[in-house]
């Protein structure tokens, strides 16, 4: 194997490597591990809206999602005054 495909053949593995803990930086320090995102936390609005769409949908199965929301979203709005 020559100089230039022992080269390549390391730059391949070093590109396609899997562990992000084992690529370093240009300094040569390691790289630091992707933070996981913060959940948002859900509405007390969306929480009820959820609740009145499932409720409509077990009684109208086959209604379209649109007119489903449309009302879910009145009944939510009702509930919440």
């Amino acid at each position: 194997m020559s100089e230039y495909e022992r080269g390549f053949a390391a730059g391949y593995r070093a590109a396609h490597r899997t562990d992000v803990r084992d690529i370093t930086s240009d300094r040569g320090t390691p790289a630091p591990l992707p933070k996981k995102k913060k959940t948002r936390k859900v509405s007390a609005y969306s929480r009820r809206y959820g609740v009145e769409y499932k409720r409509l949908k077990r009684k109208h199965p086959r209604m379209k999602f649109g007119a489903l929301s449309k009302k879910a979203h009145a009944a939510t709005r009702k509930a919440m005054k």
